[in-house]
């Protein structure tokens, strides 16, 4: 039955069929072939208790949250005022673009925004400064991961969903971890321009005035952070809630700086519209072949198969992080948390580790699925933003930070309080 399933959807996802539709036919074809009773009578009852969920009401806000920050011009001020703030470390601009990722990913929510958006900005410094046009892409894809792991994040969101796990716990838990892998992926830039001082491209020099200047430009991202993380803490909104204050605060400055008008508000709204539309055919159809794999008994046919390896925890553990790699490099991100997490979180948490902490190193194995080729949809968005040359350019740049991304979950797994201080602390 394993062997079936895996079968029919790589074949789907062979011949190209989008992933919402590669999900609801698997769940189709195993229901016509395993199930005794018509399953497929359900649809309408997965897809309206789907969409009724309230913690998912938060997908399109921060969706349009990240459009109202790029359409509106805020990201690109954003980026040229931390040039002027970074140049002075080798690798230059490509420090600044980790740092702008970083900044941008209080805000967004989203990896595949963060990592279009600063890209747009960035891409025209590679031939003026003469940087590594390899090394620069790769900063942007493995950079565009963050915006998952730094809260606030759509992915922590599903995942929460999907386990019951508290979202503010989740939250907390990965502001340390998103601070920690920003800094080894400046580390990794850092190492590999000392190495070879000619992947550095060309100093970018900036007085103190000017930098002082730009300060103003990096006041956006914090404010939206704070008003959207802050009223969670402060006990003023829920998870959902904070989204639409984040929108509020984004529109706020927005007309503050005289850039809303009817044309930004038209693309903002085209833009979240689309996204939102792909995010939840998606979940409807992971939804519904998650009640299927359940009703014909492949959760539990999974579980046994695990539970009669006899592996340890932390041997189990190493199993999934196995898994999810491997996984990742054929399978987009949402949609296979949605198929996965159902199966596997169950025997993970049976094996005593903590909900909260394995969220983290979670959104860590998707961030590396999202820069693994060959289905690593950061690469596809940085070569899509590129417009010229081949995407193994990209690819190459960003294998240096796949293995940052297995460092950084083996240091989690090493030191799970990195994760779980602050989420304990807030509890006391």
């Amino acid at each position: 039955m394993i062997a079936f399933a895996l079968v029919v959807l790589v074949a789907l996802l062979a011949l190209a069929v989008p992933v919402a539709a590669s999900l609801g036919m698997l769940a189709i074809v195993l229901d016509a072939v395993y199930s005794k009773l018509p399953l497929t009578l359900a649809m309408g009852e997965m897809a309206w208790h789907t969409s009724n969920n309230f913690l998912l009401v938060a997908i399109p806000f921060f969706v349009m949250l990240g459009e109202i920050l790029l359409r509106s011009g805020m990201a690109e001020r954003m980026y040229n005022a931390l040039v002027k703030w970074m140049p002075w470390l080798p690798g230059g601009l490509m420090h600044s673009n980790i740092a702008a990722c970083a900044l941008f990913a209080a805000t967004s929510g989203s990896s595949v925004a963060t990592a279009a958006t600063i890209g747009t900005v960035a891409l025209g410094e590679i031939d003026k400064h003469r940087y590594s046009e390899r090394l620069f892409l790769g900063t942007l894809a493995a950079g565009g991961t963050l915006g998952i792991l730094i809260p606030p994040s759509i992915n922590l969101i599903v995942y929460g969903a999907l386990t019951d796990t508290s979202i503010p716990k989740l939250y907390l838990a990965g502001i340390v971890p998103g601070m920690v892998l920003a800094g080894l992926f400046m580390l990794t830039v850092l190492i590999a321009c000392l190495v070879n001082p000619a992947l550095g491209g060309q100093r970018v020099t900036a007085t103190w005035d000017e930098r002082i200047r730009s300060l103003p430009d990096l006041l956006p991202p914090l404010i939206i952070f704070v008003a959207v993380i802050g009223s969670i803490y402060g006990g003023l909104a829920t998870a959902t809630e904070s989204a639409a204050l984040g929108v509020v605060a984004a529109l706020a400055i927005c007309a503050w700086h005289r850039r809303l008008s009817i044309a930004v508000l038209r693309q903002v709204f085209e833009g979240t519209m689309r996204t939102t539309a792909m995010v939840m055919a998606i979940l409807l159809a992971a939804y519904f072949l998650n009640f299927v794999i359940t009703s014909i008994g492949l959760t539990a046919q999974v579980n046994r198969a695990i539970t009669a390896l006899g592996l340890g925890p932390y041997e189990l553990l190493f199993a999934v992080i196995v898994f999810y790699v491997v996984l990742g490099m054929f399978m987009e991100t949402l949609s296979m948390m949605v198929a996965t997490i159902p199966i596997v979180a169950p025997v993970v948490f049976a094996a005593g580790f903590d909900p909260v902490w394995y969220g983290i190193i979670m959104v860590l194995l998707i961030e590396t699925a999202m820069i693994t080729p060959p289905v690593g949809i950061n690469l596809f968005v940085v070569q899509g933003v590129r417009r010229r040359g081949k995407i193994n350019d990209v690819i190459v740049g960003a294998a240096p930070f796949v293995l940052t991304l297995l460092l950084m979950v083996a240091i989690l797994v090493a030191f799970p309080d990195l994760a779980l201080y602050l989420p304990r602390s807030a509890a006391e």
